[in-house]
């Protein structure tokens, strides 16, 4: 089913554009949830009257992105864990582990945003990268320190 968004969804696409998902997922989660419409000829010129206005909505996310990008280019986050004889951590560093060490600097990530494909199970320098925005994917230092 096509539908036309009406705000930028992560895994489809950015506001404004037309896009084809199961008819399930439009009809029980994009619709109700009014973050889509159907795709019609009157939905179309909807479209584009509003198109001045998606266009600066989308540069004001990319904006907003970009200087978070900006802000954490750079950042180098220590955790302390405690490590066995052969530098192998009791346990792992997982994405959530990441995040509270960024919050307590005051930086605010939410989980999904995070690309470390697994949990870190070792002593050492990582680099994870972070998805702010479609193309905005500032990498952070991630220092796993013997406690």
């Amino acid at each position: 089913m096509k539908v036309i968004l009406k705000e930028t969804i992560q895994s489809l696409g950015i506001i404004g554009s037309e896009v084809n998902v199961a008819k399930g997922y439009a009809r029980n989660y994009l619709l109700p949830q009014n973050k889509a419409v159907p795709d019609t000829p009157q939905n179309r010129r909807m479209l584009k009257q509003e198109k001045v206005k998606f266009e600066l909505q989308i540069a004001k996310e990319k904006g907003l992105a970009e200087e978070m990008a900006n802000k954490l280019e750079g950042v180098v986050c220590k955790i302390a864990a405690k490590v066995s004889e052969e530098d192998r951590l009791y346990g792992s560093i997982s994405a959530k582990n990441i995040i509270d060490a960024l919050a307590s600097r005051n930086i605010e990530v939410e989980k999904r945003m995070l690309l470390l494909s697994e949990p870190i199970k070792k002593t050492g320098t990582f680099k994870v990268p972070i998805r702010i925005y479609k193309g905005v994917e500032p990498e952070i230092t991630v220092e796993i320190v013997p406690e």
